[in-house]
C-alpha cells in the first residue's frame, strides 16, 4: 500500500510522494522554553517520532529538524518576573535570572522529558538565536519584494504585510477581514492591525544581550520568521512535511507559510497537525488547575507506559486524560512484555535471533517483519489505533501458541512482536525509554538464561553435579528454576519477611 497522510492545507489524505526518491524530509515544531514542558508538547514529539520511525522502516532516509525558539516575548517576561525585590532579607535580593539561563534550563527539562519518553533525536536541533543571518536573509527578500516594510514610527519593527499576498490565510481557510488583529508588536506602526512582526526594535528596559544588530537597528526575530528560516536552513526552500500541534495552524503556520511562499520558497509539500491533550472532556488549563504534567505522569508510571498513553491515538484525534488511563496502558504493556518474556523462554533456538540472544530489533530489524495488516494501519495515515490492534492480536496468538506448545508459531509470533515494538518506540530490550528497573530485569534475564544452557548442557552429559551446583547458585540468589517437559523456566522468589529481631 502507498503511504497517505492527512495534508492540512488541503484536507484530505493524500499520497506521499518525496521531493527527493527515497529521501523524507521533516519539519516540526519544537519548544518554546519559556517555562516546562506539558503533556501537549511531549505528546506532538511522540506522535512525530512515530510518524519518522516509520517513514525510516519504510526505507526512506530521513532527515528531521525540530527546532527550539530561545528567544521570545514570554522568556525575557519570565526573567524579568523572576527577579524579587520585595520579602526578603534586608542587605539581599534575588538577582533576576538572564534570559538565556532561563531558556537553557527549560530547554534541558525538554531535552529529558524527550529522552525519557524514548523520542528519538532529530537529525538538527537548531536554536533561533543561531540564526540570525538567515532571518535577516528572509526579511530582505519580503522587503524587496514588496511583501514587508519597516515601521514608520523609528520603532525598528518590520512586518509583514498581510494585504499584499493574495494567498494568506490559505493554510486555516480565513478571509482577512474576518481575522483577529496580530498582537505580536506595537500597532502603532502598521500599515493594518493583521500585520504580523518579522523583527521586533530593541526596546527601552529590554536587555541588551536579546537584541542583535540588523539592517532595521538592533533587535530580535518575530516567533514566525525563525521556523521559516530554520526550516529551509536545513532542508531548502522545498521539503516534504511540516508538523507541529493543531494549536500552532493559526497563526504560526499560517503565518509561517505565508512569509515564506511570498519570498519564493515552495515551503512544505504536506502540513501535519497532531490533536490535543484534554482532562476528562475539558481543556487543560492552569487556570482549572487540571493541567498534567509529564513528571507527574512519569511519578505514576514507567516512561514505556507514559509513551504508550500517549503515543495510542491516532495523531489527528483529542487524547483524554482521566484518572484511570495510565492504569490501562499499564495493563497493556505488561500484557506484550508478559507474552515476550515468555516467549523468550519457550521459543529459545526455534525465535528469531532477536529471540535467541535478547536483542532489540533495532540491531537486526529483518530478524522479523511486521504484519502486513500492522504495515497496512501505518501506511494509512499513520494509523495507531489499528497498528496497536494488530500488536495485540499478534500477543494473543502467540499466547495461544505458548499454551498448544506451538513452537514455531510462538517464535514468529515473538519475531513479529518486537518488530513492531521497535517501530512504535515501545521495544522491551530497554533501549528507549526504560527505569533502571526495566534494564536490571533484561540484564538479569540474560545471565539466567545464559545459566540455564549451561545446566541443561550438564544434565545433557550427565554431570548432574554441575548441573545440582547451578541450580543451587541460582536459588541462594533468589531465583527458582522449574523443569518440564519443555525445559527449565525461572521467575523471582517471593521475598520473605523476617520475624526475628522485632518482636512482631
Amino acid at each position: 500500500m502507498t503511504l497517505r497522510f492527512y495534508d492540512s492545507a488541503t484536507r484530505e489524505v493524500r499520497d506521499f510522494v518525496p521531493l527527493v526518491p527515497g529521501q523524507a524530509t521533516v519539519y516540526y515544531c519544537g519548544a518554546t522554553v519559556q517555562g516546562s514542558p506539558h503533556v501537549g508538547h511531549v505528546r506532538s514529539a511522540i506522535v512525530f517520532d512515530q510518524l519518522t520511525r516509520w517513514l525510516s522502516y519504510r526505507g526512506y532516509e530521513t532527515t528531521v529538524v525540530r527546532n527550539v525558539t530561545d528567544i521570545d516575548d514570554k522568556i525575557l517576561a519570565k526573567s524579568e518576573a523572576s527577579f524579587e525585590p520585595d520579602f526578603v532579607p534586608e542587605g539581599t535580593y534575588r538577582p533576576r535570572e538572564p534570559w538565556f539561563a532561563l531558556a537553557y534550563r527549560y530547554e534541558q527539562e525538554f531535552e529529558t522529558a524527550y529522552e525519557t519518553l524514548g523520542v528519538q533525536r532529530p537529525t538538527y536541533e537548531p536554536r533561533a538565536t543561531g540564526h540570525m543571518t538567515e532571518m535577516h536573509e528572509l526579511i530582505a527578500r519580503l522587503v524587496e519584494r514588496g511583501h514587508a516594510y519597516p515601521a514608520q514610527d523609528g520603532s525598528g519593527d518590520v512586518y509583514f504585510d498581510v494585504r499584499s499576498w493574495p494567498e494568506y490565510g490559505a493554510l486555516t481557510r480565513q478571509s482577512i477581514d474576518d481575522m483577529q488583529a496580530a498582537t505580536d508588536a506595537d500597532p502603532r506602526g502598521k500599515r493594518d492591525p493583521r500585520d504580523f512582526a518579522l523583527w521586533k526594535g530593541h526596546k527601552a528596559g529590554e536587555p541588551e544581550t536579546a537584541s542583535w544588530p540588523s539592517p532595521w537597528g538592533r533587535g530580535r526575530p518575530g516567533w514566525h520568521l525563525e521556523c521559516s528560516a530554520m526550516a529551509t536552513k536545513y532542508l531548502g526552500p522545498r521539503f516534504d512535511i511540516h508538523g507541529g500541534g493543531l494549536d500552532l495552524r493559526f497563526p504560526h503556520h499560517e503565518n509561517e507559510l505565508a512569509q515564506s511562499t511570498a519570498a519564493g520558497d515552495g515551503f512544505a509539500n504536506f502540513w501535519m497537525h497532531n490533536g490535543m491533550v484534554t482532562f476528562e472532556g475539558e481543556k487543560m488549563s492552569k487556570s482549572i488547575g487540571n493541567v498534567v504534567s509529564p513528571a507527574e505522569m512519569l511519578a505514576l508510571a514507567s516512561p514505556r507506559v507514559v509513551r504508550y498513553y500517549l503515543g495510542q491515538a491516532h495523531y489527528r484525534s483529542v487524547l483524554d486524560y482521566r484518572p484511570t488511563s495510565l492504569q490501562e496502558a499499564a495493563a497493556a504493556v505488561e500484557r506484550i512484555d508478559g507474552f515476550i518474556e515468555k516467549a523468550r523462554a519457550k521459543a529459545g533456538a526455534g525465535g528469531t535471533r532477536a529471540a535467541d540472544d535478547g536483542a532489540s530489533p533495532a540491531r537486526d530489524v529483518t530478524a522479523a517483519s511486521v504484519p502486513p495488516a500492522f504495515a497496512a494501519a501505518m501506511d494509512d495515515d499513520l494509523n495507531i489505533p489499528q497498528a496497536l490492534a494488530v500488536l495485540h492480536e499478534t500477543v494473543r496468538r502467540g499466547n495461544s501458541a505458548l499454551a498448544e506448545g506451538d513452537v514455531e508459531t510462538v517464535g514468529q509470533a515473538l519475531g513479529e512482536v518486537l518488530a513492531m515494538t521497535f517501530v512504535l518506540g515501545l521495544d522491551a530490550a530497554g533501549l528507549v525509554g526504560q527505569t533502571s528497573d526495566d534494564v536490571a530485569h533484561h540484564a538479569l534475564g540474560r545471565l539466567v538464561a545464559a545459566q540455564l544452557e549451561a545446566r541443561a548442557e550438564a544434565r545433557a552429559a550427565k554431570d548432574w553435579a554441575a548441573a545440582d551446583a547451578i541450580r543451587e547458585s541460582l536459588s541462594a540468589a533468589g531465583i527458582l528454576v522449574e523443569d518440564s517437559s519443555d525445559g527449565a523456566t525461572w521467575s523471582l522468589a517471593q521475598p520473605q519477611t523476617s520475624t526475628t529481631g522485632t518482636g512482631a
